[in-house]
């Protein structure tokens, strides 16, 4: 199977089967009936896309229930630092995050489910990252923790005071005081 198991229940890497040739590469980036196999049966119902350049640190953000979000993230051009943290209150896991680097020659990608805070940082010179999502942008349920949450103790890659976080990001509670309605 295409998919990877983490040490948090949920969470699940992508690979996908690439084929290549003398004019380059074909593959399935999302193919409903190999996702259902897998039990994923998110019907996804927005796309986003993002560019930034080396050092950017986006998150950590997720909307609350009921307008939680499922997200398939990938990479197009460039290489990312992934990452997912468990909000869920009654998973053995809660409280922790896992990271994967995620790029355009790796063609991996990263299924966040609902009930999971994400961000991630930029690795490489620029990135591109499109990721999936299973219920609509609600400006009301947003939610954040910072990114350099001591508790949470997140190691970005990116060396200590270059990180390029937006004011919004800046302003975000720390883990232990974050909005949080997920069981």
């Amino acid at each position: 199977m295409p998919f990877i198991t983490t040490d948090i229940s949920g969470l699940l890497i992508f690979e996908p089967a690439v084929y290549k040739d003398d004019r380059g590469y074909f593959f399935e980036s999302y193919n409903e009936q190999t996702f259902h196999k897998e039990g994923v049966t998110n019907r996804f119902v927005q796309d986003n896309q993002s560019f930034s350049t080396y050092g950017v640190i986006r998150g950590l953000h997720y909307q609350l229930d009921p307008h939680a979000q499922c997200k398939l993230v990938r990479v197009l051009r460039g290489k990312i630092l992934d990452v997912a943290v468990d909000l869920r209150k009654n998973s053995p896991s809660y409280g922790r995050w896992i990271s994967v680097e995620l790029s355009a020659d790796n063609r991996r990608q990263l299924l966040v489910p609902r009930g999971f805070a994400h961000g991630f940082s930029v690795l490489s010179e620029t990135a591109e990252v499109s990721y999936k999502c299973d219920s609509f942008y609600h400006k009301e349920s947003e939610g954040g923790i910072r990114f350099d949450d001591p508790e949470l103790n997140i190691d970005w890659q990116i060396p200590a005071g270059t990180a390029i976080v937006s004011p919004k990001d800046l302003d975000l509670p720390l883990f232990a005081n974050c909005r949080n309605n997920f069981q």
